[in-house]
């Protein structure tokens, strides 16, 4: 059991920042698997950044990469996404997902573990 809250998000306009924020409680084991995901509106939900919350290996999806940094706090349970240089796509409400696996995936359906996610809306 993990319980994941995010927060952060808001409306920006096209070029700018957030930071998103996800606090991690009441888990029986550290999950291994941590990453944020998105949902845009009449869209699946999508892997955005995953990391191995171990070795510290970071996957990002095409259309965030060199724009969007995944990181964490240990000390703090916490997961953060900074998101720079944001575009009108990048509008969607977004997720931090968690999973105790072998091997870290993007997609969202290994994760049973979710907050209740956080809207950001970047606006041209």
């Amino acid at each position: 059991q993990v319980q994941l809250v995010e927060s952060g998000g808001g409306s920006v306009q096209t070029g700018g920042s957030l930071r998103l924020s996800c606090a991690i409680s009441r888990y029986t084991f550290w999950p291994n698997c941590m990453g944020w995901f998105r949902r845009a509106p009449g869209k699946e939900r999508e892997g955005v950044a995953i990391i191995t919350t171990v070795g510290l290996t970071t996957y990002y999806a095409g259309s965030v990469k060199g724009r969007f940094t995944i990181s964490q706090d240990n000390a703090n349970n916490m997961l953060y996404l900074q998101m720079n240089s944001l575009k009108p796509e990048d509008t969607a409400m977004y997720y931090c997902g968690a999973a105790m696996r072998n091997y870290c995936d993007s997609s969202p359906s290994v994760y049973p573990y979710w907050g209740q996610g956080t809207q950001v809306t970047v606006s041209s």
